[in-house]
This record gives structure tokens, sequence and C-alpha cells, in this order.
């Protein structure tokens, strides 16, 4: 009965230390992205205070999921430290709870809150990160530019197969969803593999089964330079395809992942960006866990050995590397030089294994 009215004491110790530093982090976040936001629209005379407040709104979820490890690491280390310099981890040894049994709460609810983060915050920020790039989008092209325009800032590719063989399409921009492209370049190959052509294009519009190309320049090898006001590109694509393969990850719902994977590979697009995302929602949970067992190592020496700054210094730094340590195998993950899972779940699994083993070494020798 003690060790379960210590446990629901620490889980609610805990809980509130998390919910406190994450709700400031992100009020500071949306007093910043507001202020931002207004010096970007100030010369856009269209843009009220209350469209720029909506969209710091959406635009916050997808900011606040970066920040929910960090959250969770702080605020683990806040409820150790204070625990530790009360005294009051020393209570709850001497009634008979070992290391474990007092960090098990806090653990149970980091995964809870991971769990929640996965399966409900997600959607809810990807759907708002979507109206955000919508809103903008709207915002930037009504300066000059075409309404619904999505700028990218790097060129982006598509690969298709046709009955006339295999095509690579770069394109500059895309509006209405991926349906109509600007400035495309486009590489046919025969069913062989051989090159056939190369087409430049002002724009290109998704038909019934063709890309119609508007001020199209044809240049095959062997032949001049061929130049036509309306040029046809054989395809099997349909615009659902085209707009799931040019979304981004984090505007993809948690539960929308797997059919946009599918989407991906049937369209012959790479889906490892949005396997990448996919285990990495799954490893969330763990993830948090690993925060919090790094929380344990730092808060639970503090009251036996001193060092209080130096101490927190290092659970710091230890969550900064594993946090970069996570954006590194996500980098190589997307590039396909790692496998998605191994990039995904990698970084949390070293966390828990390490905060594990160095608790180990000190509680139990």
């Amino acid at each position: 009965m003690i060790g379960r009215i210590l446990g629901f004491y620490f889980a609610r110790r805990f809980a509130h230390a998390v919910a406190v530093i994450f709700l400031s982090c992100v009020t500071l976040i949306v007093l910043v992205d507001f202020l931002e936001m207004a010096r970007r629209t100030a010369d856009r005379e269209q843009v009220t205070v209350s469209l720029l407040a909506l969209l710091t709104i959406y635009r916050a979820p997808a900011f606040t999921e970066q920040l929910l490890p960090f959250a969770v690491l702080f605020g683990g280390m806040v409820t150790f430290v204070i625990l530790s310099r009360r005294l009051e981890l020393v209570v709850a040894r001497a009634v008979g709870l070992s290391v474990w049994q007092f960090i098990t709460p806090p653990v149970l609810v980091a995964f809870l809150v991971g769990v929640f983060a996965t399966c409900v915050f997600n959607p809810v920020s990807a759907d708002f990160k979507e109206r955000a790039n919508q809103i903008e989008g709207d915002i930037f092209a009504s300066g000059g530019g075409t309404p619904g325009l999505t700028q990218s800032k790097k060129d982006f590719w598509i690969r298709q197969q046709s009955v006339d063989g295999q095509s690579i399409i770069q394109a500059q921009s895309s509006r209405q969803g991926g349906r109509v492209l600007s400035g495309v370049v486009i590489f046919e190959f025969d069913p062989s593999g051989n090159f056939m052509e190369r087409v430049e294009a002002k724009s290109a519009t998704l038909g019934d089964g063709a890309w119609i190309l508007t001020g199209a320049k044809v240049l095959v090898p062997g032949l001049d330079l061929a130049s036509y006001d309306t040029y046809l590109i054989a395809t099997k694509l349909d615009p659902k395809q085209i707009q799931d393969s040019l979304i981004a990850p984090e505007t993809v719902s948690f539960w929308q992942l797997p059919s946009a994977i599918r989407s991906a590979e049937q369209s012959g697009f790479g889906a490892e960006k949005y396997r990448l995302q996919l285990q990495s929602l799954l490893a969330k949970p763990f993830l948090l866990v690993a925060m919090v067992l790094i929380a344990a190592v730092v808060g639970l020496r503090v009251f036996r050995f001193g060092g209080v700054g130096q101490t927190i210094l290092g659970g710091v730094l230890a969550g900064f590397l594993l946090y970069v340590g996570t954006k590194l195998a996500e980098d190589l993950g997307e590039a396909g030089i790692v496998h998605p899972v191994a990039a995904a779940w990698f970084p949390a699994v070293t966390g828990i294994l390490l905060g594990a083993l160095i608790l180990l070494h000190r509680e139990d020798g």
C-alpha cells in the first residue's frame, strides 16, 4: 500500500513538472513565432492580427512535437533532483523501495505520454501543419505569385512507369495537389532502360493518361532541338498518387502513413521518408522512456554525491547528444543509407540500455 501511494505521488510530481516545462516552452515558442510571422508579413496589407494568430496556432503543434523529449528530460531531472534534495527518496528507500520501484511510475507516465503524442497529438499536428501550409501559401502567393502555388526550397523529382517506358520528372514547383507542375524537365527511357529524349517545358498538367506539356522543347540524341506548343508524355499516375508523393511526412497523420507508404511504392516513388516517419512515431514512447532514465541517472546521484550543477549539466548534455543522434540517424534513414527501422529505433533503444546499465551499476553494483 505504501509503495502504491508513493508511486502515485512520484508519478504526479513528474507529470506536473513535465506539464509546467512543456507549457512554458510552448508559450514562448508561440510568442516568438507570432512575432516572426508578423515581421515576415509586414508588407501584406490583407494579413490581419487574427489571421496571424490563427496561423501561429496551426504552426505550434509541429514545433512542440520536437520539444516533447526535452520537456520529459528536464521534467524528470527537476523531479528527481527535488526529491533527492528534500530527502524524499531516502524515505522511499527506508520503507523498502528500490530505485526501480520509484522510477517505474515516471517511466509509465512518459510511455503513456509518448503513446498519446503518437496516436492523438500527431494527427492533430499533421492536420494543423497542412492548414498552416495552405494559409502561408495563400499569403505569400498573393504578393505576386499564383494563388495556391507551393514553392519548394529545392527541385523535387518524380519517377513514373508508362507504356513507353520509364520517365524521370524534375519540377521546380507544383500546385493543385501536384496536378500542375512548373519548370519541368523530363528524361525519358525506353522499356530496356535506354535514354530516348530530354524534354523541357514551362508547365505540365496531369491529364487522362498523359502529362500535357506547354511550351516544350524536345532534344532527341542525334536530332536537332524541336519546339512544340503542346507535347504529351504518357503516364499511369493519378492525382492522388501525385499528391501523396509530394506531401511532406510531417503533414501526414500517423494513421495515414501506411496508406501513404503503399501509394508511394505503387507509383514508383521512394517511400523511405514515410517509413522513417512511421517508425519514428512508433519509437517515440521508448525515446521518452530513455529520457526518463537519463534524468534518473542525473537526479538519483545528487543527494549522495553533491555536485548538483555539474551533474545537471551532464544530464542536459547527455539528452542533447541523444537528440542529435536521433536526428542524425533520421537523416541517414531518409537518405537510404540506414534502414528506417534501425534509424528510428537505434537512439531510443541505445538510450534505454545505457540508462539502465548505469543505474544497475550504481544501485546494484
